[in-house]
C-alpha cells in the first residue's frame, strides 16, 4: 500500500514536496504512465487555455496525488524531463537567495494554478552547478499525497560532480545537511523526522529502531556523479522486471539495471526523452528477519 495519510501531507522548508513532467505530447504521455502505473488523471486547467497541467494519483482523489504531467511552459527551452518541486517556506526570498548563493533564477516568482485559486507559488531555479529544480510555496495543494508506495514517487536525487559545492548551496538555501554516518547519498534536513512524528507518520522512529541518528531527516539524495549536475526522480514499483518489462512494451529503453544490498533499480528514458528510476525495495534477510517478516521464497 501507498502512504497515503488521512491527514493531507505536508512538506518543510527544504524537503522535496512535488514531481512533473513537463512534455510537448501530453496525451501520449497519459497513456503510457497510466499503463505503466496504472495512474488516474484530473485536468486542472480550463479548456481552451494556452497550456496544460493533469495531475496524476492513484485514486482520481486529492488524497492519493502522485504528480502531474504538463506541456512546457511558454518561454522556456522546452526540455522534455521529470522536475523536482522543494519545499520552501518564502519562495520569493528563497528566489532571492538563490542568486546571492551564485545560482539563478529562470523564470518566477510567481502564483500557479487555477486563476483565483493558486495551488503555490513557485520559481524555476539552477543551481551553480547548471541542475534545474524549481522552489514551492504550497497554497492549496501542499504535495504529493501519496508517496514511498508502489507506483508512485519515493525519491529525488541531485547528481553532482562536487558534493561540497552543491552543499555550500543548498545548505544555506534549503537547510540540507550532509552525514558522513548516514551513509553516501544522503541529504537531512535537521527536524524533517520530529515532523513526520507530528503529522502523519507517528511511529517513524518506532519503525527505524536501530538506523543511525538523523535517518529519519533523509528528504533528498545528493550523489557524486560525472558530467553535468542535475536531478532524478525514483519510483517505487513492486517488481522491477515486470515494470521494465511492461515499458519496454510501451517504447521506453532501459539505460541501466542495478541490484543493491535494498534495492533493485532500473534507469529508463521513457518514449518521449524523460529519464526516470524504477525501484524496488529488495532488502537483506537479517532485515526482514528483524522485522518478523519472512523473505519470499
Amino acid at each position: 500500500m501507498a502512504d497515503t495519510p488521512t491527514t493531507p501531507r505536508t512538506y518543510p522548508h527544504g524537503v522535496p514536496s512535488w514531481i512533473d513532467l513537463e512534455t510537448p505530447d501530453v496525451d501520449a504521455a497519459l497513456g503510457f504512465y497510466g499503463d505503466l502505473f496504472g495512474w488516474r488523471f484530473t485536468e486542472m486547467l480550463p479548456p481552451g487555455a494556452p497550456e496544460r497541467y493533469v495531475v496524476a494519483s492513484l485514486d482520481g482523489t486529492d488524497a492519493t496525488t502522485v504528480a502531474a504531467v504538463a506541456t512546457p511552459s511558454a518561454g522556456l527551452d522546452g526540455e522534455v524531463a521529470w522536475h523536482t518541486y522543494v519545499a520552501v517556506d518564502d519562495v520569493d526570498a528563497a528566489a532571492a537567495r538563490v542568486t546571492e548563493l551564485g545560482g539563478f533564477v529562470s523564470s518566477g516568482p510567481e502564483d500557479v494554478g487555477p486563476p483565483g485559486e493558486p495551488v503555490g507559488r513557485m520559481a524555476r531555479i539552477v543551481d551553480p552547478q547548471g541542475a534545474p529544480s524549481r522552489l514551492v510555496q504550497a497554497g492549496t495543494r501542499p504535495g504529493a499525497q501519496a508517496v514511498n508506495g508502489p507506483n508512485t514517487w519515493n525519491f529525488s536525487n541531485l547528481t553532482t560532480p562536487d558534493i561540497d559545492a552543491a552543499l555550500r548551496f543548498y545548505g544555506p538555501l534549503l537547510g540540507w545537511e550532509h552525514d558522513d554516518e548516514l551513509g553516501a547519498g544522503m541529504a537531512r534536513v535537521p527536524g524533517y523526522g520530529d515532523h513526520l512524528a507530528r503529522t502523519f507518520d507517528p511511529d517513524i522512529y518506532e519503525r527505524q529502531h536501530g538506523a543511525p541518528p538523523g535517518f529519519a531527516d533523509v528528504a533528498a539524495g545528493i550523489l557524486r556523479g560525472e558530467g553535468p549536475a542535475h536531478w532524478s526522480v525514483s519510483f517505487s514499483v513492486a517488481d522491477r522486471d515486470a515494470a521494465v518489462a511492461a515499458a519496454q512494451r510501451s517504447g521506453a529503453t532501459v539505460l541501466a539495471t542495478q541490484d543493491t544490498e535494498w534495492s533493485k533499480e532500473a534507469t529508463l528514458r521513457d518514449p518521449f526523452g524523460a529519464e526516470l528510476v524504477l525501484s524496488q525495495f529488495d532488502p537483506p534477510e537479517w532485515f526482514l528477519e528483524a522485522e518478523g517478516r519472512a523473505p519470499e521464497a
